[in-house]
Order: structure tokens, then C-alpha cells, then sequence
């Protein structure tokens, strides 16, 4: 599983609770049709945290780089339901830092072979 993770603040004045609203609308659009596997969506608590991170973290599970480059591509096509969704979501973000990580070690891993 690969996950792709953005950290990041709202914009000024918004409604923490209508843009969580807002993007889990997005990202069940998205995993209904089977462009992800997964999300998540967490606060910094406490203000514990580097301030370059944001107060927000998301996190987007994908079986690979193709899923990936699939919702990349649905996404930015622009179009329809998919634009408003996302849309409505992009317009509240500020800020934003995005990462990719991959589960470790990886399933199809051989062990005994490694040359470094």
C-alpha cells in the first residue's frame, strides 16, 4: 500500500468542520469508484507539531502508483462532479506539503540477496 500524505492549514476564516464535511463528500467520491483505497483526515492536537506542517494531515491509501496516477488524471480532467467536489475542498487549503510513503518492508521484498 502506498500512501500519499498532505499536511497543510486552512484558509483564513474557514469552517474547520465544513471543509471536513466537504473533502470526506470528495474523498468518498473518489474511493466509490475505486480510484482509491482509503483516507484519513487528522488535526494536530495541542499544537504538538512543527508549524511548517500544518494544522491538518491527510492521508490518501492507494495500491499503487497507477491508482495514483488514475485519481491523479480523474481529477484534473476538471469536469463534472468530480471538479465540484474537489473544488470545494481545493478553495479551503493553504499552504500545502505533500509526501509519498510505502509500507515497509515491501510484500515482494527478498531477503539475503541485498548487495548494500
Amino acid at each position: 500500500m502506498d500512501i500519499y500524505h498532505g499536511f497543510f492549514d486552512l484558509t483564513d476564516g474557514q469552517s474547520d468542520t465544513e471543509f471536513a464535511d466537504d473533502l470526506a463528500g470528495f474523498m468518498s467520491f473518489l474511493k466509490s469508484e475505486g480510484r482509491i483505497e482509503g483516507w484519513r483526515l487528522m488535526r494536530r492536537k495541542l499544537g504538538l507539531g512543527p508549524k511548517e506542517m500544518g494544522e491538518f494531515h491527510l492521508m490518501i491509501e492507494v495500491t499503487g502508483l497507477a491508482q495514483l496516477d488514475d485519481a491523479f488524471a480523474h481529477v484534473s480532467g476538471r469536469a463534472g462532479d468530480v471538479e465540484a467536489k474537489h473544488a470545494a475542498v481545493n478553495q479551503k487549503i493553504a499552504g500545502i506539503t505533500f509526501a509519498l510513503y510505502r509500507d515497509f518492508p515491501d510484500p515482494h521484498r527478498t531477503r539475503g540477496e541485498e548487495k548494500f
